[in-house]
């Protein structure tokens, strides 16, 4: 009968850790401005702005398979940032929304 109790936990754990395991090699970029950016940020993460993503992207990671999520503050900015990747060519691009969303994803909530 314990391990009825237990098998949610136990799912639930491997679920996280499957998930980590998937975004542990995508390239995560945020779109903010640099003000923003100083404020508060991921460490560890790229700052680029959505208007220059194109070119710095193309050449930081020139392959168009590269897994890249980008945020920003509400999503907004990262949506025109992946739309402008995958008209570059881009295939694997997700718009992770704002930073708190990003920071959720990853498990990164600050305390």
């Amino acid at each position: 009968m314990m391990f009825l109790k237990t098998k949610p936990v136990f799912i639930g754990l491997a679920a996280l850790f499957l998930s980590a395991i998937a975004h542990a090699e995508a390239v995560w970029i945020d779109t903010r401005s640099a003000a923003e950016h100083f404020f508060t940020n991921i460490p560890g993460d790229i700052r680029i702005s959505h208007a220059d993503i194109v070119e710095e992207v193309s050449a930081l990671y020139p392959d168009k398979n590269t897994e890249i999520r980008l945020y920003c503050l509400s999503g907004v900015r990262s949506g025109k940032a992946v739309e402008s990747l995958k008209r570059a060519g881009y295939q694997n691009v997700f718009n992770a929304g704002g930073i708190e969303d990003a920071r959720v994803e990853r498990g990164l909530q600050e305390e």
